[in-house]
């Protein structure tokens, strides 16, 4: 498993989000999903320390429930 940070834009608005996934391409591909129409890339350089790791507990898009405003 990898943690890689993405930046999503949508024209001047821009944020990022940290992503958990067994590849960056997987990571990448989950972002870009989430966010249809909007510019995502990977954020660069990786934290080399925070890369790479443990496979414990990670939950799939789709799994996670909504939570209540």
């Amino acid at each position: 498993m990898v943690k890689i940070s993405v930046e999503v834009s949508n024209g001047a608005a821009r944020f990022r989000v940290s992503v958990q996934a067994r590849s960056i391409e997987r990571a990448l591909e989950l972002v870009e999903r989430l966010n249809p129409g909007k510019g995502c890339k990977v954020r660069f350089p990786l934290d080399a320390e925070a890369f790479f790791i443990d496979e414990g507990v990670v939950a799939e898009v789709g799994t996670l429930g909504k939570v209540a405003a």
